[in-house]
């Protein structure tokens, strides 16, 4: 199959009355996400606690499996916690924060960016594909795609995805429209040799924060996706065989307003939570500060190190400030070996609610 530029498509097309009355939903949900994240105090909180989420979720669609807890106690103890599927997820994370940091720095979301963000997603400098690609085959063996299969021709495609992506001339629709062309057309691309999918889903947040529509990434569409991941992958090569991108754009307008709806909940549970921590430490311990409290929200699981070096305070002052919260009931301590770390409850329970 030949990949068709992007700017070959009729723009008009997006225009149909269910794709306008969709793109209208999913930006008034996301300009009030980009609102409700704003009012968080330190940004860093989101960052990393959303950021570890979306990390489990995209990396469980491509079969990479690990529990909130696994991956929390990896964050804070890695010496102690040799878990493989955890540490591949949280090296997710990091990619995502040098994807956020070259677009905030640069304004721009380029090819060098993408093959810097797979990079160090893969912890390897392969770049692109200089092999053929596998053939994508159905449930009988068939094949039903092929990715591009010519060095040249991946380049000469991710040259084109990446004016596309940076100049919005090019192609006068929302952005919103545009990020759905963007992600099927870097999956058709496929134009690494590990790491596609999860890197196009960087790629998603990544563009609403270029475009504005963001200032930091927190909308992550990977949790959808878990859910709805035959119609993803059906409606994906809807597009390749029958030229159905009306359908697949309501789709990924679909998941913005879904995720985005679930994350301002999810960012109004941390709030409340942060917010009521602050007032009682506040009001019942000498050593409350706004360095204290941002702490406990950015580590889901803390330890004396971490207070040592966001607090500057020596290792007996940070015992003990964390042994005191311990009994006042914000935090629970858990042994390992000869390390401990402490599991904030009420942070704990945002993020992983207790099952039905």
């Amino acid at each position: 199959m030949v990949i068709a530029p992007l700017p070959q498509l009729n723009p008009a097309r997006f225009d149909a009355p269910a794709i306008l009355k969709r793109l209208a939903s999913s930006s008034r949900a996301l300009a009030e996400l980009k609102g409700i994240a704003a009012s968080i105090p330190n940004q860093g909180i989101l960052i990393n606690t959303l950021g570890l989420q979306e990390a489990k979720d995209s990396s469980e669609i491509e079969n990479i499996v690990t529990t909130h807890d696994e991956l929390f106690k990896d964050d804070v103890l890695p010496e102690a916690f040799a878990n493989p599927a955890a540490k591949e997820v949280l090296r997710y994370r990091q990619a995502l924060r040098v994807g956020f940091d070259l677009v905030r720095d640069s304004g721009l979301l380029t090819a060098n960016h993408i093959i810097e963000i797979q990079a160090e997603l893969e912890r390897n400098n392969a770049g692109f594909r200089k092999l053929p690609g596998t053939a994508l085959k159905d449930s009988s063996g068939q094949t039903v795609y092929m990715p591009p299969q010519t060095p040249s021709e991946i380049v000469e495609l991710m040259r084109g995805l990446e004016h596309f992506v940076n100049e919005p001339e090019l192609f006068p629709v929302d952005p919103l429209i545009k990020m759905a062309l963007i992600h099927h057309q870097f999956e058709s691309i496929h134009p690494f040799y590990d790491g596609n999918g999860r890197t196009g889903r960087l790629i998603n947040v990544l563009y609403l924060v270029k475009e504005g529509l963001l200032d930091i990434p927190v909308l992550y569409l990977s949790s959808h996706i878990v859910r709805t991941k035959a119609d993803y992958y059906r409606l994906l090569q809807a597009v390749r065989d029958q030229d159905r991108w009306e359908d697949w754009v309501l789709y990924m307008l679909e998941a913005v307003e879904a995720t985005a709806g679930r994350t301002i909940a999810t960012i109004h549970a941390i709030k409340a939570a942060l917010f009521d921590y602050k007032h009682r430490i506040r009001s019942g311990y000498k050593f409350y500060s706004q360095d204290l409290i941002n702490n406990l929200f950015t580590h889901p699981y803390t330890k004396i190190e971490f207070l040592q070096n966001d607090l500057g305070v020596s290792r007996v002052t940070a015992t003990k400030y964390l042994e005191t919260l311990t009994q006042g009931g914000f935090v629970r301590k858990q042994k390992v070996g000869r390390g401990n770390y402490y599991v904030n409850l009420a942070l704990n329970a945002v993020l992983q609610p207790p099952q039905p």
